[in-house]
């Protein structure tokens, strides 16, 4: 069965007018109950994860600070959200969805986490949305616990995952992979193992050629034995953060390609959900839904 984290907590309020649209957390697991691409059993609630598998990649002064609400106003800025406990708190129950994930994929193949992605948390401050890097420390934590050789992380989100870069910059036993917009933030990028940046207005046929030839090659290469996915959907021409121009069918066809080629592989894998910031929450959400589909049909 496919088991996917979800937790009430994942739709954070936020001052009225701000450009993150929080409510993706709650209408995406409604649509997919709502459609019957999913039943309440496949959804679990992630809590809070053993801070040592946090400390494992997220610096300890920066994560006291954190916690303690201390960081600094020019802190705060950077991570775009404003500082609070229930935030705070929220940030660690969504690691824990991807820790507690990486179980279940290697019992079923794949899991999900309705929240995560959040690749622009560097090992010692907030950045664009992201407090703590979900995926970063469930990939060390598979390391860590004996559970993973060698991990893959694939990130199609628009933006380069510059926080994960960073923290794995010197880690031979994770492989990261960031296909994104050339132009996007980050401004300054972060070296990835492998970085393809992409021009502007990118379109579907473009940007699925790219990654067909790049995806297959690199498994073969690395021979990796966990692979975490973070499918953005901000990819799309219709996104007010990103730059490229992918249709939301594109995206579906990415998605179908990235989940065939590791199932393909017999890889263990999790995926995070990243970014989409459509001005059309339909939109958003249909595209993340694509993703879950796809998971249903391709390993259910």
């Amino acid at each position: 069965m496919l088991k996917i984290a979800y937790h009430p907590i994942y739709k954070h309020p936020l001052p009225p007018g701000h450009r993150f649209p929080m409510e993706k957390y709650e209408l995406l697991p409604q649509q997919l109950l709502h459609e019957g691409t999913c039943s309440e059993e496949n959804f679990f609630e992630p809590q809070f994860p053993d801070e040592k598998y946090i400390l494992a990649v997220h610096d300890r002064d920066y994560f006291r600070r954190l916690k303690n609400l201390e960081l600094d106003r020019k802190e705060v800025r950077k991570s775009g959200f404003p500082l609070s406990q229930v935030l705070v708190d929220r940030e660690q129950i969504i690691a824990d969805g991807t820790i507690k994930g990486v179980h279940y994929a290697l019992e079923n193949g794949i899991a999900m986490n309705i929240a995560g992605g959040t690749h622009h948390a560097y090992s010692d401050h907030a950045e664009a949305f992201c407090l703590l890097n979900d995926q970063a420390i469930a990939a060390q934590y598979l390391i860590d616990q004996s559970l993973a050789k060698k991990v893959l992380i694939v990130d199609l989100d628009v933006h380069q995952g510059n926080g994960t870069a960073e923290i794995f910059q010197k880690n031979d036993q994770v492989f990261t992979f960031s296909m994104h917009g050339k132009s996007n933030y980050p401004f300054k990028k972060e070296r990835s193992d492998l970085d393809i940046a992409l021009p502007d207005q990118t379109g579907d046929e473009e940007y699925l050629k790219i990654l067909k030839a790049t995806l297959p090659k690199l498994i073969e290469q690395q021979q990796p034995d966990f692979i975490f996915y973070l499918c953005g959907v901000d990819i799309l021409v219709t996104d007010k953060l990103g730059r490229l121009g992918c249709s939301v069918q594109g995206c579906k066809e990415r998605d179908r390609f990235v989940l065939q080629t590791i199932h393909h592989h017999n890889i263990p894998l999790q995926c995070s959900m990243g970014g989409g910031y459509s001005q059309d929450i339909k939109i958003i959400i249909d595209a993340h839904a694509n993703t879950y589909r796809l998971a249903q049909q391709i390993y259910f």
